[in-house]
């Protein structure tokens, strides 16, 4: 094995199928079959259809991304899946798929954390992580907090900080889209839209930012009013017969999300006298979220890494990126009884 371990990392925790190549912290390749065509006229993910169409792009994502790297399957030296959290019947059909690949193959099995991996996948950008950063972690299923000293986990290496107690950032911009009658999923119409928008048009509440909240809340999030008050503010503009000016509505409503984030983000690393807050998950690929967050750093002192949008969103390329960190660490390979477990704490980074 050379010094910088080459693995293949298989992601399949929700709609999209991905099989990423990295050797070290240089990625060959990010191949990805979103299967969110699928979902859309149903609003929202259907856990039994992200499931089948696993199982139809997993052999053909594998093979693309091995051609894309220019490899053999029998070139790696490991394996690395997700096996949690996410959907239980998602989850299973890669986990299966890593385990025959490591048995035929004879490679290490590496089972790791979906969050975990969103932290390790800034590595295929901008190099190896600073230890300790602070991550804040924002998708359709998580907005969470981390203090990351070590993203394999050894030693507590990645220590919650603070965590959605509802709905997280990603699931209320795709109940807000529904909403103003945007397509699913909701975050980059939302997005787009608001570019046409005001943020102040409305003054949407800030969830979890009193001061009686912030004495048992400082560091967790909460969406689920927010998303109750723009319902509210539209069915009440539909009954007086008016036009919802969409545009200002997901602006201002953008601007609510984004600023808690944020604030709470910078919050964390400033307690914790960390000068790096790294962002990752889907709703990272936020255009406003990355802007007012390296504004709002650039002030405090706190460097913000961000990785390019196609790496925010789910792929297999960050499964790949901490498999390989786990190889370059001696972290023990996990058993081939590895289970698919919906509901893996973030504090076990290797399953």
């Amino acid at each position: 094995m050379t010094d910088a371990p080459l693995v293949l990392g298989i992601e399949t925790s929700c709609d999209e199928t991905g099989v990423g190549i990295v050797r070290g912290h240089e990625l060959l390749a990010d191949a990805v079959a979103s299967s969110v065509d699928e979902h859309a006229r149903f609003g929202g993910v259907v856990p039994e259809v992200a499931s089948r169409a696993h199982l139809e792009a997993m052999v053909p994502t594998i093979e693309r991304a091995c051609e894309t790297a220019g490899i053999r399957p029998s070139d790696v030296d490991a394996i690395a899946v997700t096996s949690g959290p996410g959907l239980a019947g998602a989850l299973l059909v890669g986990v299966a798929a890593a385990k025959a690949l490591a048995v035929g193959l004879d490679k290490p099995l590496y089972g790791v954390n979906h969050l975990a991996a969103h932290v390790a996948v800034d590595q295929l950008e901008h190099g190896a992580l600073p230890e300790p950063c602070v991550a804040m972690l924002v998708s359709g299923g998580h907005s969470s907090l981390l203090r990351v000293t070590d993203v394999t986990g050894a030693d507590g290496g990645v220590d919650p900080m603070g965590a959605t107690i509802d709905d997280a950032a990603g699931e209320a911009f795709d109940k807000v889209a529904r909403l103003l009658g945007l397509p699913f999923p909701g975050g980059p119409h939302i997005d787009r839209a608001a570019r046409e928008g005001s943020s102040v048009y409305v003054d949407f509440p800030r969830g979890l930012t009193s001061r009686r909240d912030l004495e048992r809340h400082r560091f967790d999030f909460s969406f689920s009013g927010l998303k109750t008050a723009v319902a509210r503010w539209v069915e009440a503009r539909e009954r007086s017969g008016e036009p919802v000016p969409v545009a200002d509505v997901a602006a201002s409503f953008q601007e609510a999300v984004c600023d808690v984030l944020v604030r709470k983000a910078l919050d964390a690393a400033s307690s914790e006298g960390i000068e790096d807050l790294l962002i990752g998950g889907g709703v990272a690929a936020n255009s406003r979220l990355r802007h007012l967050a390296e504004e709002r750093a650039a002030k405090l002192g706190i460097r913000v890494r961000v990785p390019r949008p196609g790496l925010c969103t789910d792929n297999g390329a960050m499964v790949a990126a901490l498999g390989a960190e786990m190889v370059a660490r001696g972290r023990t390979p996990s058993s081939l009884d590895l289970p698919a477990d919906s509901s893996l704490p973030v504090t076990e980074v290797l399953a």
